[in-house]
């Protein structure tokens, strides 16, 4: 299937497009964890492909944070790290705030249907206990309020970032609780900016946002040997 899958490939995109989309979703759902040693020449073999598109691909994972390209030693994929977490958290909030602020004051109405939809997927995640389902959903419904925005091109930065603190709602994304409190967080921002009340949109995104805080700390201790 994985060769059916590799063919069917080279009909959407590059073989480079194919290997990184395929490997950043195994690293970011934790497939792969942190210090995973990972080699182009067995990833090339896996999939059917030569080296270069591989090599393009580990270049691209390691511009994200993602792997570690060590020369003469094994490349590995990156743990996490505190300043890295940190310095993609404050970029994300900020470009993610302004986002909010666009879509409260005038936003593409278009996307209405489609956020409402998000969220009734992301409450039967939480019914099915699917945090995998939840966390696709949770995913999807911060790109839709890019193109509420029609600031699409936001989403790109903002998901760049997100790859990193991604990897830790996998590890923290597990109870009914968690997923409940993200998505009342969902349904306060999305009726705020509904009301084009940007202010209460702005406080509520903050909050979401530093939920983070108390999950990265705690997880720094009970699972210290995934962290730099």
């Amino acid at each position: 299937m994985l060769m059916t899958a590799v063919a069917e490939a080279h009909d959407r995109k590059t073989g480079t497009d194919f290997v990184f989309e395929t490997l950043f979703d195994q690293i970011v759902s934790l497939e792969m964890l942190p210090g995973t040693k990972i080699s182009e020449t067995e990833v090339a073999k896996s999939f059917g492909f030569s080296r270069q598109p591989v090599r393009e691909a580990f270049t691209r994972l390691a511009n994200l944070n993602l792997l570690q390209i060590r020369p003469q030693r094994a490349t590995v994929v990156r743990p996490f790290s505190r300043e890295l977490i940190s310095n993609a958290r404050f970029i994300r909030a900020a470009i993610e705030m302004e986002i909010v602020r666009t879509v409260a004051q005038d936003r593409d109405k278009a996307v209405d249907a489609e956020l409402k939809a998000n969220l009734r997927q992301q409450r039967q995640a939480i019914t099915r206990e699917d945090a995998d389902a939840f966390h696709a959903s949770d995913y999807q419904f911060h790109k839709l309020l890019c193109r509420a925005s029609r600031k699409e091109f936001a989403f790109d930065i903002i998901a760049a970032n997100k790859a990193q603190v991604d990897r830790l709602c996998m590890l923290s994304l597990t109870s009914t609780s968690t997923m409940e409190t993200l998505y009342a967080d969902h349904v306060a921002l999305l009726d705020a900016l509904f009301a084009g009340d940007a202010e209460t949109g702005v406080g509520v995104l903050q909050t979401h946002l530093e939920r983070l805080t108390p999950t990265v700390d705690a997880l720094y201790t009970t699972h210290r040997n995934y962290f730099e």
